[in-house]
């Protein structure tokens, strides 16, 4: 049998919602958006089409070259604080990038997980502040697949995603656990209105 197997990096794009709606509501609001750490490490993203992209390549390649496993993700990031920083550039509203040390805050966030009033699980925040990105370079020679995006373009073109549809998003009221549907913020509504 010819079984190509995609393992992508986080992707964001339309629809896209769950902890990047977080995100993008705080820096919608102007506020300082902690990140987990000094934001030095490096934490690849992929955008949902580069995706489709890699999938179709897989599946309409000859067999002897697409039965195989291959990475996938942005192949221009950044560190964390940089792509952020970027996103919060974008938004031109003083929503910027802050830091925060990464011991105290993991275990803040365990416990509001613990206490079920977080939506952020284990692990979202324990990977948060360390590095996280795999080789394209077989899927770029076997199947010729690039990435259209960085990270910084993911992030600005899911984030206008986000914006030109925040009125219905919050019109549905809907929340949960999916990455389709926005998280109800719980503890984290607390801080941002500080921040």
């Amino acid at each position: 049998m010819c079984v190509p197997v995609i393992r992508p990096k986080t992707f964001i794009g339309t629809a896209r919602l769950g902890v990047f709606q977080i995100l993008y509501d705080w820096v919608d609001a102007g506020k300082r958006i902690p990140i987990i750490g000094k934001g030095e490490n490096l934490y690849q993203l992929l955008e949902v089409t580069d995706l489709v992209e890699a999938i179709y390549l897989a599946g309409s390649a000859p067999p002897d070259i697409a039965n195989d496993i291959f990475n996938v993700g942005a192949q221009q990031f950044k560190k964390v604080k940089q792509d952020v920083g970027a996103l919060c550039d974008f938004a031109g509203n003083g929503a910027r990038v802050m830091p925060t040390p990464a011991p105290l805050v993991k275990g803040a966030l365990a416990l509001f997980e613990f206490m079920k009033i977080s939506p952020l699980y284990k692990w979202i925040y324990g990977t948060a502040d360390k590095d996280s990105f795999v080789s394209t370079e077989k899927i770029q020679k076997k199947l010729g697949w690039n990435s259209k995006y960085s990270n910084e373009d993911a992030l600005i073109t899911s984030h206008k995603w986000y914006l030109e549809h925040k009125e219905e998003l919050a019109r549905q009221h809907k929340t949960g656990v999916t990455h389709r549907v926005g998280w109800d913020q719980g503890i984290l509504k607390v801080f941002k209105r500080w921040l």
